[in-house]
């Protein structure tokens, strides 16, 4: 049994899933936070004791200062915590970093999203075989546990495509994919995640998945108003996004394709950022010969979306439509969460983005903790029994629910 996590990162999601991990750490063991601020570790703590969340109350949590993109110092830095499980949480420009320290090591590897590299978007699909997948022959070799993307979407979505197939379809025709933030955040215009990593997914074209094979569309350039449970008609964009680059290998359906809502407002203010240049990843020149990165500068004036949780109202809905056959009948069926962001600050301190993105990775922590999902191999989600993660998440705060269309 895997015991002693260490949580790379300090933003809102690692600040959820410290929490979530506290909840359980007499499964868990001790819990480490390392990032390059150990200041903001320090405050994920601090809030994580406020909230009475550590459930072993002698269990340890603690703090360390690492830069993730230092392979020996990750290296050293699981060594020394004697951490056997390492949830990355960081940008994901540190992913390829910090699954070279866990191969070395031999601790078990989670992580939320797909790798990048901070001079490319939009890479020719299916993007996980630019990066992750170069490392599948070595977890094999080494039996190492490497569960890729396991956040809400991409992650739950991916289970929710093996869960459908598993017990309500024969044959499967179509899963669109679909999230929207029907919150109120009261700022003028902010991103709910990482503002660097929200404008990278929507600058270039939109990959997606239609008559078993790859498609570009430019982005935002379709669109339709589709009446979600709880949130009620949302206007909703067929975009990209990184669980397409998986399940169009691993799920056997004609079109696979993600849409995300945006408000007009949204389109408005990223249009304009976007046609004058301030979302590029390419540095400029400024007439003081400084060279800066219009989208690092934009970050930099965005509110930090940790900053949003207080005074956040509303719910989000993330889920699966999926269309198919069973028993020689169509079939059709929605398969999804609903979250609230005042629930989720009353709990961890978050806003609910966050919270469905730190939830998942603590529960594939503790599957693995448990030996259910301790595979020891590189997997994406749709690859392993979705069963044990949907009832863990039901109990721990992501309940699932399934509408019959």
């Amino acid at each position: 049994m895997k015991k002693n996590v260490l949580i790379i990162g300090a933003g809102g999601v690692a600040k959820v899933a410290a929490h979530k991990c506290a909840q359980h750490n007499d499964i868990l063991g001790d819990i480490c936070i390392a990032s390059r601020s150990q200041g903001k570790c320090e405050l994920i703590i601090e809030s994580v004791r406020e909230k009475g969340s550590l459930k072993n109350e002698g269990g340890r949590l603690y703090s360390r200062q690492i830069d993730a993109l230092d392979i020996p110092a990750t290296s050293r830095l699981i060594e020394e915590t004697g951490s056997q499980i390492v949830i990355n949480l960081g940008t994901s420009f540190v992913n390829m970093s910090v699954l070279q320290a866990c191969l070395a090591t031999g601790a078990a590897y989670i992580d939320t999203a797909i790798h990048e590299e901070p001079d490319k978007i939009c890479e020719q699909p299916p993007w996980y075989a630019n990066y992750e997948w170069k490392y599948l022959d070595a977890c094999q070799e080494k039996g190492l546990t490497a569960i890729l993307g396991i956040g809400f979407d991409p992650g739950v979505v991916n289970a929710y495509c093996t869960y459908a197939v598993k017990h309500y379809f024969d044959s499967v025709d179509s899963i669109d994919i679909m999230d929207v933030n029907a919150g109120d955040h009261g700022k003028y215009f902010a991103t709910n995640f990482d503002p660097e990593i929200n404008f990278r997914e929507f600058t270039g074209q939109v990959w997606t998945w239609i008559d078993r094979q790859w498609v570009a569309k430019p982005i935002h350039s379709e669109k339709q108003i589709y009446d979600f449970p709880t949130v009620g008609e949302q206007t909703i964009y067929l975009t990209g996004h990184d669980e397409l680059h998986s399940l169009s290998k691993n799920i056997d359906a004609n079109h696979i394709r993600f849409w995300m809502g945006f408000s007009d407002h949204y389109i408005n203010c990223f249009t304009i950022l976007k046609n004058i240049g301030l979302l590029s990843e390419q540095p400029v020149m400024t007439a003081e010969g400084l060279e800066v990165v219009p989208l690092k500068v934009v970050k930099a004036c965005l509110p930090d979306p940790a900053s949003l949780a207080p005074g956040y109202t509303g719910k989000t809905c993330i889920g699966n439509l999926v269309k198919g056959k069973k028993d020689g009948k169509d079939r059709e069926i929605f398969i999804y969460n609903t979250c609230d962001h005042a629930e989720c600050y009353q709990e961890v301190g978050s806003q609910g983005i966050s919270y469905t993105a730190g939830v998942p990775p603590v529960a594939a922590a503790i599957l693995i903790a448990q030996g259910l999902w301790d595979v020891q191999r590189m997997v994406n989600v749709e690859e392993l029994d979705p069963d044990p993660l949907i009832k863990l998440l039901d109990t721990i705060g992501l309940p699932t629910q399934v509408q019959e269309k």
